[in-house]
């Protein structure tokens, strides 16, 4: 039987069941899946309302693993979508900004205001221009010293930290024991944005009220009305930063002092289209996607590479000892697990993919998480492996790499809308986590305090939720 036939044969039989009804999965072995019953030819059977359960957030390859091998054009008709889930269709997607031109209508704007996100064609790159030029090249260069010295003052609080008896900084008998998100990876990426944005000091705790709320409202309709306020209130403030910078512009500094460059605010007042200088409010949209492009991936990234590192010991001293390595632990812990799940899109015409048709207007789910784990592309995918040869490790191209057996990870998708932020990640990821190494002697996992799986004695798996949690401990 034709692997299309079986495909048709189980969604008519899935199309007779009701999937209003809740249902319960069981908890599973990381790796395996749950059985939801099979087609006439033994083809496993998907349940839509397994991406809703437990069970999927914290065991979701081997799911992902059953539509990229039996249906990789999934219609999900409980949540009325179409997941995409192979590696090369992905791509293919991804770049054909005619077929697949946007992410859905509605679902960022309303919160960060008109940017480039929901727009395809020349004006999505004229408007992507405007900043892109600022995350890339030697303007990335300039921010290292702002970086180094950031994650450095953050080091240097811990000792007053555990001095007061803070929850996340304990000191005992010659050891420290840190919990790396609340004491430094939850807060770092947004000073680092704050700082060469070009927003003053004192404006930063102010910044973390704009950044959270944003990024909480593109969550939902409960968030939503916090998320607009804050953007608001964003754009308020800005209004007079940017009065001020059109007349007088501020700068990054090097190690010794010296100004090395314009910050992005400063630029952004300096930037014309068509012989106009951008409004306050193209500004502030364009500073809105910075901020939420170099935050969330960054503070995911860190904790998730820190975690799969210190449990991979082997190759965690390939890094202390090569600190270029660090660049392969980046890529591969955002193969691995990626903190950006996936990029939605609305096809502009009727297409067929995998023999199913999928109408014009349709919501399709390009699924970055199951790519980075297409056994097509890369081998033993569930292992992490910083050392494998199939994936590109070097500089990030919206072009994406595919050459010579290696192919590109697809935590930041590829083509014109591959995340703005994808650049800044990397740097703050990078240059953070080496710092971090510097001052911290002989850091290892404190399991007994790590988030615990079913059975309450396994580590939580490391999956498509990002770690909210990693204890380190060091010798003082």
């Amino acid at each position: 039987m034709s692997t299309l036939y079986s495909f048709m044969s189980a969604m008519a039989d899935a199309a007779e069941e009701d999937f209003s009804s809740p249902r319960e999965f069981p908890l599973m072995p990381i790796g395996e899946a749950c059985d939801m019953g099979t087609a006439e030819d033994g083809t496993p059977l998907i349940d839509p309302r397994i991406f809703d359960s437990p069970e999927f957030f914290r065991n979701p390859y081997p799911y992902y693993r059953i539509l990229r091998d039996h249906y990789p054009v999934f219609h999900d008709k409980l949540h009325n979508c179409y997941y995409v889930t192979r590696y090369d269709d992905i791509t293919e997607c991804y770049f054909d900004d005619e077929g697949f031109n946007t992410i859905p209508k509605g679902s960022s704007n309303g919160v960060l205001g008109n940017t480039q996100l929901e727009l395809s064609g020349v004006e999505h790159r004229r408007r992507r221009n405007l900043y892109g030029q600022h995350l890339v090249g030697q303007s990335l260069n300039n921010r290292i010293p702002a970086i180094e010295r950031l994650a450095n003052e953050m080091i240097d609080d811990w000792d007053e930290l555990a001095r007061q008896g803070s929850d996340w900084v304990q000191d005992k008998d010659g050891k420290r024991i840190i919990e790396l998100g609340a004491a430094f990876a939850n807060e770092f990426p947004i000073r680092v944005v704050c700082e060469v944005l070009g927003f003053p000091k004192e404006a930063q705790s102010q910044f973390y009220y704009w950044y959270n709320s944003m990024m909480t409202g593109l969550g939902g309709s409960e968030t939503h009305k916090l998320g607009v306020e804050a953007r608001q209130d964003l754009e308020d403030y800005i209004a007079g930063i940017v009065e001020e910078r059109r007349k007088n512009p501020t700068y990054l500094y090097d190690t010794d002092g010296n100004p090395i460059s314009k910050d992005i605010i400063s630029k952004l007042c300096e930037t014309r289209v068509d012989g106009d200088f951008l409004s306050t409010e193209e500004i502030t949209s364009n500073i809105a996607l910075v901020v939420g492009g170099g935050g969330e991936t960054t503070r995911g990234a860190i904790l998730n590479m820190w975690t799969m590192l210190l449990r991979h010991q082997d190759q965690y001293k390939e890094v202390v000892a090569d600190g270029d390595k660090w660049d392969l632990a980046f890529h591969e812990t955002l193969r691995y697990a990626s903190p950006i799940g996936g990029q939605p899109r609305h096809n502009t015409f009727d297409v067929e993919m995998h023999g199913v048709r999928v109408p014009a207007g349709s919501l399709m789910q390009m699924v970055d998480f199951s790519a980075n784990h297409d056994e097509r592309i890369f081998k033993d995918p569930e292992t992490f492996n910083i050392f494998r040869d199939d994936l590109y490790a070097g500089k990030l191209l919206r072009s994406g790499y595919r050459k010579e057996g290696k192919c590109s990870h697809m935590a930041f998708g590829v083509g014109p809308h591959l995340c703005p932020g994808a650049w800044i990640s990397h740097q703050e990821a990078v240059v953070g986590s080496k710092v971090l190494l510097a001052r911290m002697n002989n850091p290892r996992i404190v399991e007994e305090k790590m988030p615990r799986d079913i059975d309450g004695k396994s580590p939580l798996p490391v999956s498509i939720m990002s770690v909210r949690q990693c204890w380190l401990e060091y010798d003082l």
